[in-house]
């Protein structure tokens, strides 16, 4: 009897050994795909942002460094960010990457600055125009 109890929890322990092993190999692969996409975004998110002065960017890194600059340069595996007070540049590789914040307009964005600062104006001159002419609008 003590023979078949003893066999019983040895095989309930390496059936339980095999698939906790399973289960953390998982675990570790998920980890590492996550880890993949994210370094994956922030690569497309750097090279749209762009390189030179007006590529401002505020990051945390996974270990827990805080940096502050402009991106002087984007490669495949890595990004250089220039701290604009005091000149250092450091390397930084899109997997150390925690957080990141970004700023720089878009073509679009600028376009659309544009085209609203001009329908103002646009919208003055005609106003002082009108006002000049003698035309009165009515108060409401």
């Amino acid at each position: 009897m003590l023979k078949k109890l003893v066999s019983i929890v040895l095989i309930a322990l390496l059936v339980n050994l095999t698939t906790a092993a399973t289960a953390l190999a998982n675990d570790a692969n998920g980890r590492m795909e996550k880890d993949a996409r994210l370094a994956a975004k922030i690569r497309s998110g750097i090279q749209k942002l762009g390189a030179g002065a007006k590529a401002r960017v505020k990051l945390k890194l996974k270990d827990e460094t805080k940096l502050e600059g402009y991106v002087s340069e984007a490669g495949e595996e890595s990004f250089v960010v220039v701290n604009s007070k005091t000149g250092v540049a450091t390397t930084v590789a899109y997997p150390q990457v925690g957080q990141i914040k970004g700023n720089n307009l878009s073509t679009g964005a600028k376009i659309a600055i544009g085209a609203g600062i001009a329908v103002a104006v646009i919208a003055v001159v005609v106003l002082v125009a009108a006002a000049n002419d003698g035309v009165e609008f009515p108060n409401r």
